[in-house]
């Protein structure tokens, strides 16, 4: 691989895997119930409009889960790794295998969204608590329901909620000890597990 389709993987993976993260806020937001009337849940609503509207024709909700959405970033995401395949090695391979790989993808960049949630969330109950910031609201909104299981099991320590310390360590292991042997046992290649 040349300096230049190197240079064209990152910028094609920087702009879509922005896009990709849109939309799988998208189904994100639908998942843990926002508030649809938050500035930044509004614009990841028009920002993926456009590409949602033709499949909610063809794709409906499935126990009130936004299939739709979850269904284009699996698109989103094989489509980008067939890109950075066919530039790396001149083929994007079988067609199981790149939706193996997207799924995997799609399932890092999920707990990566609930990580990022509760890091804001987390720094903002520090820095400024009872802030009605539209970024704090919604991070509170992705985080509740991944810490609330938590919160049942580790007790309040005074005062201090230590559960997303837990949170964290779940993650974590997964992202850890799950995720690469996944990756592993479907072939990914390098290049592609590098981008998750």
């Amino acid at each position: 691989m040349n300096a230049l389709s190197g240079a064209a993987i990152f910028v094609v993976q920087t702009l879509v895997s922005l896009y990709l993260v849109i939309v799988l806020l998208r189904f994100v937001l639908q998942l843990v119930k926002a508030n649809f009337y938050n500035p930044l849940c509004q614009f990841t609503v028009r920002a993926t409009q456009p590409l949602l509207k033709p499949i909610r024709r063809i794709i409906p909700s499935i126990g009130g889960l936004d299939t739709s959405s979850l269904l284009l970033s699996v698109l989103i995401q094989a489509l980008l790794m067939a890109f950075v395949l066919m530039v790396t090695y001149g083929t994007f391979g079988d067609i199981l295998h790149l939706l193996m790989w997207a799924i995997i993808g799609i399932t890092s960049l999920f707990l990566k969204i609930f990580w990022v949630a509760m890091i804001v969330m987390v720094i903002v109950s520090w820095v400024a608590p009872n802030s009605h910031n539209p970024a704090a609201e919604l991070a509170y909104q992705i985080s509740e329901p991944v810490l609330a299981p938590f919160r049942r099991i580790v007790p309040n320590l005074g005062g201090m909620d230590i559960s997303p310390i837990f949170a964290f360590l779940a993650i974590q292991v997964i992202q850890s000890f799950v995720m690469p042997p996944l990756a592993a046992y479907a072939d990914m290649p390098q290049e592609l597990w590098r981008m998750i």
